[in-house]
């Protein structure tokens, strides 16, 4: 199957999985719990993975899946082949307190490379798309165009200064995780514009892809960031990680010190970051 038929799949029933998301917060009938002790999952979790599991059975039925709820431990290790990888809801917190950051994230990989990604935000009314090669998109789901039939490309903001910039990060559940990073956040803030921290990390991609921020950087885990990270490096961010992934786990699924920003911003954000974690490490 062509990729932008596969493309076109994803849209869909990224666009159903919201509609889905958008109906269980208006009923107010789901019920959460914490994984991992301080992770919150909410029942709607579960069941936005399970229905983006039967269509994509329906469609690719013999295709493995990682995804956050349903299959977080399919291997990322030495990948061949296909794999979709998928974050029902990105943004749970969010989404249950009633925020509009929440995001479904679907990507589809082949070989190690991620060759289609869409973001879907259904309480913003915007789809973000792209498929390697191929550029991304802002798909404008409110007003005139409500189904999203004329997408417009993006494009990543033209900054040259980091002291410009607005920055967005987010931080680990656990909370004895968070020190390390409380100081980059120093570091950061000390030197950029501002600060944002929205609570998705596919939907802060997605700001970097067409200009609204002008980088992003955190640790997070595969279907956080696969399908927002195709289509902000394919909006003309430079995006890579603070230090060398390992061996045998393609770069496109690994979440750890990502970092996504408008290119002449890359190499100073890394700098600082970098000397963050030393400093930290020195005890400074």
């Amino acid at each position: 199957m062509p990729h932008a038929e596969r493309l076109a799949i994803a849209i869909e029933i990224a666009r159903e999985a919201g509609r889905a998301i958008v109906e269980a917060r208006r009923n107010q009938d789901f019920s959460h719990r914490y994984k991992k002790g301080s992770e919150l999952v909410t029942d709607v979790d579960v069941a936005v993975d399970e229905l983006i599991a039967r269509r994509l059975d329906e469609q690719f039925g013999d295709e493995p899946r990682l995804t956050e709820e349903l299959s977080p431990d399919e291997s990322i290790t030495d990948q061949q082949g296909p794999l979709w990888i998928i974050d029902p809801i990105d943004g749970t917190v969010n989404f249950a307190h009633g925020l509009s950051h929440v995001a479904v994230s679907i990507a589809w990989m082949k070989d190690g490379h991620t060759e289609l990604g869409v973001v879907h935000a259904p309480f913003l009314g915007e789809t973000f798309s792209a498929l390697r090669g191929g550029g991304a998109w802002r798909h404008d789901e409110s007003g005139k165009d409500r189904q999203g039939e004329n997408p417009q490309r993006i494009r990543v903001s033209c900054a040259t200064s980091l002291a410009r910039a607005l920055v967005a990060t987010g931080f680990p559940y656990r909370r004895e995780g968070r020190a390390p990073l409380i100081r980059r956040l120093y570091h950061v803030l000390e030197h950029c514009q501002d600060l944002r921290r929205n609570g998705s990390a596919a939907l802060d991609l997605c700001d970097v892809a067409c200009g609204r921020l002008d980088a992003y950087y955190e640790s997070v885990s595969p279907w956080d960031f696969a399908a927002g990270m195709l289509i902000a490096r394919e909006a003309g961010a430079r995006t890579g990680h603070l230090y060398d992934c390992p061996t045998g786990i393609p770069t496109d699924l690994y979440g750890e010190n990502v970092i996504a920003c408008a290119p002449d911003l890359y190499q100073r954000l890394s700098e600082l970051l970098i000397r963050a974690d030393t400093d930290s490490r020195d005890g400074q």
